[in-house]
């Protein structure tokens, strides 16, 4: 995606009411892409810019926070614990805020889960995920986020939402198949306090009306 598109990705979502922006992905990006995606951003508005990283190399210091998270059902210690070792100095000299987070791919977990070498967690299973946001949870972190994965045909299950909110006493970020108000609706509903949107920003036609109609149905 070049610089002029996603400013006016940024603009347009921006202008429909979003609260916030994620940079990052599942596949790798250079350190270079990511601050001038940053710097892009900020130069049309004040939102704040959170860093989704995957690898340590690409964690920008000019943006304002950095999920600092665990794929916790990640087979690779890397995942788990190394890229967080290995951006820990480069965090603290640069000022980011840390913020804390249990990172679950449920299935089918698309590049999230292939990238991040995950089993993902089954989707008629609630007690098996509870399980693990409970281990987030115990462990500090402040954030769960239940990843369907982008391009997901089918958003995470209510049923697994609502399972982790009253499990839970943390901020619940729910993302991955999540297209239309409807499916945005329905996980508010079942307990996200934070919906996450990456195929829709990037594939509408008509983003500023897709993505109003879907952030009202968030914030309502």
């Amino acid at each position: 995606m070049g610089a002029n598109e996603l400013v006016e990705l940024a603009t347009q979502t921006a202008y429909a009411g979003t609260d916030g922006f994620m940079v990052g992905g599942s596949t790798d990006l250079s350190l270079e892409k990511v601050d001038s995606a940053v710097d892009a951003i900020k130069e049309i508005t004040h939102l704040p810019v959170i860093l989704f990283p995957t690898h340590a190399s690409s964690v920008s210091g000019r943006a304002d926070a950095i999920f600092f998270m665990s794929l916790l059902n990640s087979e690779s210690r890397q995942f788990l614990v190394g890229e967080q070792i290995a951006s820990a100095r480069w965090v603290q000299q640069t000022g980011l805020e840390p913020l804390s987070m249990a990172y679950l791919v449920i299935a089918p977990g698309m590049a999230a889960g292939r990238v991040g070498q995950a089993q993902p967690l089954p989707r008629d299973d609630s007690d098996l995920v509870v399980s693990h946001a409970l281990a987030g949870q115990y462990l500090g972190m402040k954030y769960i986020y239940l990843e369907a994965g982008s391009g997901a045909l089918e958003p995470v299950p209510d049923a697994i939402i609502s399972a982790v909110k009253n499990a839970t006493e943390v901020i619940l970020i729910v993302g991955g198949g999540i297209r239309t108000p409807q499916a945005a609706s329905k996980a508010v509903a079942a307990g996200a306090d934070i919906i996450v949107t990456g195929t829709l920003v990037e594939t509408s036609d008509r983003l500023k009306e897709d993505m109003s109609l879907l952030i009202k149905s968030i914030h309502s």
